[in-house]
């Protein structure tokens, strides 16, 4: 009878000792159980198509690195010398553009302190009060040196390329360094057609960035509407094949022609990347023809 006394004294002071009374602790436990109770609901997964060739010819090609890749699956079609590194030309500028994205807003107000003439430019002039936005236009549109060259001093030129480094860093281009924002020719700048790739992919999926790339020829202004600029797509191939949209060349005589380009056919999304070409529109018409004919999806 006493050993049955004992029981019941040391289990009421077990109980008084740790009873959480009325904490969130104990209201977690005692009125939350489907957070602890086991899901049962099966998991659904959606398969994409995945693309095959339909025969086992190449299109004819004078670029020295190339990457032809199925964008949604990220899956490559084509490949040459995609680990090779290159001189990136004004495809840098696609890092530019990544950058001032992420370091302004468009409707910024930029002041251009001074003016660069080499290479392509959209002749800013000294003193002009421009918007990001079209700097944007200038740097992707028309490829304007002076245009990019803007954007990155008015942070100051060596933090923003610094900036330019770290987005590298962070889309996974291992074998990527850039030394200047407008893709003027430096031993220190190089890429590659993988890398361009990963930089090409993170641009498209930003809306804003992917309507410019895709733009023609737009006038714009400074923004007390002095000073006007009628930009032009260096890309020649845009408007002129059926499903191409843009998306960034570059040309130095040590790079030779450059071209990315963003294609689309019969609903399937593509990403073509020519590197250290001979003639980098008539190389990218022949691989959109290679497309249509050759490259079919199978689903699994």
């Amino acid at each position: 009878m006493r050993f049955k006394h004992y029981l019941f004294l040391i289990f009421y002071s077990l109980l008084f000792l740790f009873y959480p009374g009325d904490s969130p602790l104990f209201h977690t436990f005692a009125y939350n159980r489907p957070l602890f109770s086991l899901s049962l609901q099966p998991t659904t997964y959606s398969l994409q198509p995945v693309p095959f060739l339909k025969y086992s010819y190449s299109p004819e090609i004078t670029a020295q690195g190339v990457y032809i890749l199925d964008l949604p699956s990220f899956t490559p079609i084509l490949e040459k010398n995609i680990h090779e590194k290159f001189y990136p030309a004004s495809v840098t500028k696609i890092l530019t553009a990544l950058t001032a994205y992420d370091l302004y807003k468009p409707d910024d107000i930029i002041t251009v302190k001074k003016v660069i003439n080499e290479g392509q430019v959209m002749e800013l002039v000294t003193g002009e009060k421009i918007t990001v936005e079209n700097l944007l236009y200038g740097t992707l549109v028309h490829s304007g040196n002076d245009a990019a060259y803007t954007l990155a001093e008015h942070y100051g030129e060596k933090k923003f390329v610094n900036l330019m480094n770290q987005k590298t860093q962070k889309l996974f281009m291992k074998n990527s360094h850039f030394t200047n924002s407008n893709g003027l020719d430096d031993f220190g700048q190089y890429s590659t057609p993988f890398d361009l790739a990963l930089a090409a992919r993170e641009l498209l999926k930003n809306p804003y960035l992917k309507k410019i790339v895709s733009t023609k020829e737009i006038i714009i202004s400074d923004v007390d509407y002095t000073h006007f600029h009628k930009l032009t797509n260096v890309n020649k191939l845009l408007g002129e094949i059926q499903g191409i949209g843009g998306l960034k060349t570059g040309y130095t005589e040590n790079a030779g022609e450059n071209l990315i380009s963003f294609y689309k056919n019969n609903g399937h999304e593509f990403l073509i990347i020519i590197l250290k070409s001979e003639d980098r529109f008539k190389d990218t018409t022949n691989i959109v023809q290679w497309i249509q004919e050759n490259v079919s999806y199978a689903n699994l």
